[in-house]
């Protein structure tokens, strides 16, 4: 019987385009022939809605990204526990009546940014026992908060930058006040960022203290919790990590470097997505093989530290001293052809529909339920 995948994409984050582009990626390589595929968009209000399965359909064009019509068919997720065995039933509301979708197997979860990467889909997916790519809800929920990732990652060792956490209401209440911790802690430039947000959206990079009350308020537009962090000077790189098959040990990639021309004053959601300025992917990234080797091995140990399932791209500052700190650990990396972790495991010999069956297969070979 052909396994049926449910892709899961869209939803309510700022980074909803870029979730509607993933799976656009997905369309384009998933094998046809292995799968099934049943496309549920969820749109920006947060209704689950039947989507389009042509990859076409879910293309940056004319410098705007996709989005998922809000007048779309309804979807009804499953009305009861998947039981041990048997599938899991989508049904569609059309006209009144409620007819069924498809049975499925398996979902994918497109999903970038609040509302579906930081572990409340997986938390629902989890009382309906349906297998799903990725990690469970508490190592989503702990990626998707740099606060929480960096209180992790120290525990176990793993350096990340220096860093201070901001609410919004104590900006609100004593501005001055926290301009002064600000500059009494972390030494510039600064890096500012929503705690809980991806894509580089709400980051400004900071080089004078008069810049730091306009940077806060980019990044309270995104979270009311920011996180201020000290610029690390050394090269930006990102390595991808896949699950451990049964028995066997975590898999990572070469490291991908990000070359930032002189017309950008660092990787932002523009450059990302939009092309903005000059941007160079190297894959493997041009690094010592002493680095190489620690960056992985760095990544791997994030991946454990941090209870990751699935996948993770984990990106990096390797400095002129060879140390790896850790910058950012991505639960549900970018997937267009053309996005670093698909790119890093074609350079290892895993061609992206063999990444995708691959992550599909983990996801079915886990048990169900508690995470």
């Amino acid at each position: 019987m052909t396994t049926t995948v449910a892709l899961l994409f869209g939803g309510r984050s700022g980074e909803h385009g870029i979730s509607c582009v993933t799976a656009g990626g997905f369309l384009s390589a998933i094998d046809r022939d292995a799968y099934d595929v049943v496309a549920v968009g969820i749109t920006r209000e947060g209704r689950y809605v039947l989507a389009s399965t042509d990859p076409e359909d879910w293309k940056l064009r004319d410098g705007r990204a996709p989005e998922v019509p809000a007048d779309g068919v309804e979807v009804l997720l499953p009305a009861a526990v998947h039981r041990p065995g048997t599938r899991s039933l989508l049904r569609t509301v059309r006209d009144g009546r409620v007819e069924p979708l498809a049975e499925i197997d398996v979902v994918l979860p497109l999903l970038h940014g609040p509302y579906g990467e930081d572990g409340t889909v997986q938390g629902l997916l989890d009382l309906l026992d349906i297998p799903y790519v990725g990690s469970g809800v508490l190592a989503s929920a702990t990626c998707m908060d740099k606060t929480a990732t960096k209180a992790a990652l120290e525990t176990a060792g793993i350096r990340t930058a220096k860093g201070l956490t901001i609410r919004e209401d104590a900006w609100a209440a004593d501005p001055e006040g926290v301009a002064r911790r600000v500059q009494d802690a972390v030494t510039l430039p600064w890096f500012v960022k929503p705690a809980r947000a991806g894509s580089s959206l709400g980051v400004s990079r900071v080089t004078d203290p008069s810049q730091l009350e306009q940077a806060l308020k980019t990044a309270f537009a995104e979270d009311p919790r920011i996180l201020v962090e000290q610029a690390v000077v050394g090269r930006e790189v990102e390595c991808g990590v896949l699950d451990a098959r049964p028995g066997g040990a975590v898999r990572t990639t070469v490291p991908g470097e990000v070359v930032v021309g002189d017309d950008l004053d660092f990787y932002d959601y523009e450059s990302k997505y939009f092309g903005k300025g000059t941007v160079e992917i190297q894959v493997p990234a041009r690094l010592p093989e002493p680095a190489i080797a620690a960056v992985r091995e760095v990544a791997a140990r994030a991946f454990r530290a941090l209870g990751l399932e699935g996948l993770a791209r984990v990106d990096v500052f390797v400095t002129e001293a060879g140390e790896v700190i850790v910058n950012e650990v991505n639960t549900m990396p970018g997937f267009t052809p053309f996005s670093m972790y698909p790119v890093l495991w074609e350079s290892m010999g895993l061609a992206y529909p063999d990444l995708i069956a691959e992550l599909i297969e983990l996801a079915r070979a886990r048990r169900i339920g508690l995470r």
